[in-house]
């Protein structure tokens, strides 16, 4: 065992001491956890794949609202565009040959 193995170590008792005689503020769990990752790197790997599965989960659940979303938005086969209906109810105000105005719009000539 070297010394910064000896030393570390101390730290890590000093600190679960502190947790364990209530200081339960996030930086001192933090160190504490920090410090148990450099004695035990199995450790940390552990966490770096525990946080990406969580993540990944995460992402799942955010894809598959949108794909919920997605369906409710599209439109089924009663899309109006799709369906005939036929012409428009009532009387035609206008005759074939009155459909289209005398004059240009654009220009305002005749």
């Amino acid at each position: 065992m070297t010394w910064q193995h000896t030393n570390i170590q101390a730290a890590a008792a000093y600190l679960r001491e502190r947790i364990a005689a209530g200081a339960v503020d996030a930086r001192t769990k933090a160190v504490y956890e920090g410090l148990l990752e450099v004695l035990d790197p199995t450790r940390r790997a552990a966490r770096v794949q525990r946080e990406n599965a969580e993540a990944a989960k995460a992402a799942v659940a955010v894809q598959a609202e949108r794909d919920r979303r997605n369906e409710r938005d599209r439109r089924g086969h009663s899309d109006r565009r799709l369906v005939s209906l036929g012409p428009p109810q009532g009387v035609e105000r206008r005759r074939g040959t009155e459909r289209r105005g005398g004059r240009d719009r654009r220009s305002g000539r005749s």
